[in-house]
């Protein structure tokens, strides 16, 4: 219980420390916050921004301007969940950021998913937040004071999934495990109507298959890039994952702590290890970039305004 107590201390702590210590705003414009993780994410986007100006802030760029004819600021979050976590932060402490949308691509998890398909997943869950279990003679187990870990959800080996304890300004820290997508949002993203989405990349390599947009379901997010049939299959039963990133829980959880609300866009790059040979990122990156790009601005194109 005493360690529970420090848990929530230092939590509580940690948000009065950057609450007191949040720089002003660069621009007062309220704004969509559209952040996608690397390089070609973010040039899926910004040619189509307008009246873009551009900052700098900690070496990480973000461009103002409009999409879609509604305020936005753009960034790149830069890959992995403690970049993300860190510039999502930026991004809220120095501009008026009403909603943030992610664009980006992802692995498929789920097997009725197909590369260059778009996902929008109602929430997201860190699957590497875990316990390393201590073996015994009936198998891997926490420790007996860890009381809060979620319960039910099936191990991988030693692997345990664990909550994170987290609060807001309207919320008391509490152990969560799922971070959920906005649901006024995750509503307009699923009225969009099916569209054409590329199929085939610059060079002429084509699927056999027209990409298609899923609104709904899990996800997971890890410092972990999934290329891995046994662990893939592993996601999609414990979480009943549909697509795994490396990013897109830590935005979830930052969005949570700041009571901002988010959605993310992914399009599968990949089958992280369920592809039929090699791991096929590489290949089709740029083309489930302008996927979700494309996606993502039918979707700002349909919000209402705040």
């Amino acid at each position: 219980m005493r360690f529970w107590t420090l848990c929530l201390a230092m939590v509580m702590s940690v948000m009065m420390t950057m609450t007191a210590q949040a720089a002003a705003y660069l621009d007062k414009t309220p704004r969509i916050g559209v952040i996608s993780a690397f390089e070609p994410e973010w040039q899926a986007l910004i040619g189509r921004l307008k009246d873009a100006q551009s900052y700098s802030l900690n070496g990480m760029k973000f461009v103002t301007g409009t999409l879609e004819d509604k305020p936005v600021v753009l960034t790149m979050s830069s890959m992995s969940m403690v970049n993300a976590a860190m510039n999502t932060q930026l991004l809220i402490d120095r501009f008026h950021v009403e909603r943030i949308v992610f664009s980006g691509i992802a692995g498929g998890i789920d097997p009725s998913l197909k590369i260059g398909d778009v996902v929008v997943p109602a929430r997201w869950a860190q699957s590497l937040e875990t316990i390393m279990g201590r073996k015994t003679a009936t198998g891997f187990v926490k420790p007996d004071w860890l009381t809060w870990a979620p319960y039910g959800m099936e191990a991988y080996g030693m692997i345990i999934p664990n909550s994170v304890v987290v609060g807001s300004a309207k919320h008391a820290p509490a152990p969560k495990v799922w971070f959920e997508a906005d649901p006024a949002m995750l509503a307009v993203a699923a009225k969009l109507e099916q569209t054409e989405l590329a199929h085939c990349t610059a060079d002429g390599r084509c699927l056999d298959h027209r990409p298609q947009l899923h609104v709904g379901g899990d996800a997971v997010s890890s410092p972990a890039f999934v290329d891995n049939a046994d662990y893939r299959d592993y996601l999609h039963r414990a979480f009943n994952a549909r697509v795994a990133d490396m990013e897109s829980a830590a935005v979830g959880q930052v969005a949570f702590a700041n009571d901002v609300p988010f959605i993310v866009f992914r399009s599968l790059s990949d089958l992280a290890g369920g592809d039929e040979h090699a791991n096929q990122m590489a290949t089709f990156m740029a083309l489930a970039s302008e996927n979700s790009a494309t996606v993502v601005c039918r979707f700002i194109r349909a919000l209402p305004a705040q």
